[in-house]
């Protein structure tokens, strides 16, 4: 369960931080609020998860050790999660692909047989909606928008669709999660997933890829050097300044 709330935490820790990289940066003042704001709801699920995490572990672990001591290949999240921004289609490319995912986990969860699991399910969902909402939107007005909106949103679903697989790819801590009523296999939600993605690409004009090689290997610890940059920010003041407090 500490892995499984691990992988919860660090999903919503690592994309929270890339999406906050845009503060200060983004094409618009509205949509700099609108990314600020989801940022700030996907670290708040993570003080949520991984405060969980450090009271199933027993070790004197809250959130924010579990958050700032801990090294890139004792990540367990999502390597779509951890991809860099690049361009604005390629993050909200991103983000539309996580939260499809994100919010029939979490829709799911809601109904575990553990009660902590569904009480923070439940509040995440919450949120997870509108994140969703807001992203099928953008990738519909972008992709059926001018040739060169539609060009980037193509060209941000190809690089970034390798990533998706391994959002339904079982393992034993799946299996495991599954067989105590904790959570349904990743796998169960492929169907679903697909059905929706396919619907709302039609709607942008966007092409699913056809090919299915994809990359795993971040909930496993195999991380892309991307993860190692990210959190050489991310940690700087508890490296720097190790216990300090305000």
């Amino acid at each position: 369960m500490f892995e499984f709330l691990l992988r919860m935490g660090d999903n919503t820790l690592v994309l929270g931080h890339r999406v906050s990289e845009w503060c200060g940066h983004s094409p618009v003042l509205e949509e700099d609020i609108a990314l600020a704001n989801i940022s700030l709801d996907l670290i708040g699920q993570t003080r949520m998860w991984l405060g969980l995490a450090g009271e199933i572990e027993g070790k004197g672990r809250d959130a924010d050790a579990l958050a700032f001591r801990r090294d890139a290949w004792d990540f367990h999240n999502l390597l779509i999660c951890e991809r860099p921004n690049r361009d604005y289609g390629h993050t909200l490319m991103r983000q539309f692909l996580f939260d499809l995912w994100h919010h029939e986990r979490l829709a799911d969860l809601c109904l575990s047989e553990e009660g902590r699991v569904a009480e923070i399910a439940a509040k995440c969902v919450k949120e997870a909606d509108y994140h969703l909402e807001r992203s099928k939107d953008l990738i519909v007005r972008l992709g059926d928008g001018t040739s060169e909106s539609h060009e980037k949103m193509q060209a941000a679903l190809e690089a970034l669709w390798p990533y998706v697989g391994e959002m339904f790819t079982d393992d034993e801590v799946d299996t495991a999660m599954k067989e105590v009523g904790i959570a349904p296999l990743p796998s169960r939600q492929r169907p679903r997933y697909d059905a929706a993605l396919n619907a709302i690409l039609s709607k942008a004009t966007l092409a699913r890829p056809e090919s299915d090689f994809t990359h795993r290997g971040g909930r496993y610890g195999t991380h892309t050097e991307d993860l190692g940059h990210m959190l050489a920010q991310m940690q700087f003041l508890q490296r720097a300044y190790p216990d300090a407090r305000w």
